[in-house]
């Protein structure tokens, strides 16, 4: 039986479509375009987590629409979406 962490938290970031780069599969917006739950400018994105959620437009996306690592979050044909399109990453870290 795994053993289970007591204590988890999440922690959230927010920017918009228009703070990405690259087209098609390489469209990624960089963890320092993302402003973290208190107003402040990130720094990176957690190394470690549960798990994390992306939301379009206020729409949680499917675990497979994109990929993330400590500097940034690749989401493929991003770029096509709206530049003024919110983007959340929710991290759940215990």
């Amino acid at each position: 039986m795994p053993i289970i962490k007591p204590y988890l938290t999440s922690l959230r970031f927010t920017s918009t479509m228009s703070a990405g780069t690259g087209t098609g599969a390489a469209f990624a917006i960089a963890a320092t375009a993302f402003t973290t739950d208190t107003g402040v400018a990130a720094t990176a994105f957690p190394s470690t987590f549960a798990f994390y959620n992306l939301y379009v437009n206020g729409v949680l996306q499917a675990g497979n629409t994109s990929t993330i690592t400590t500097t940034a979050i690749t989401i493929p044909d991003g770029n096509a979406e709206n530049g003024g399109t919110p983007i959340v990453v929710e991290f759940v870290v215990n």
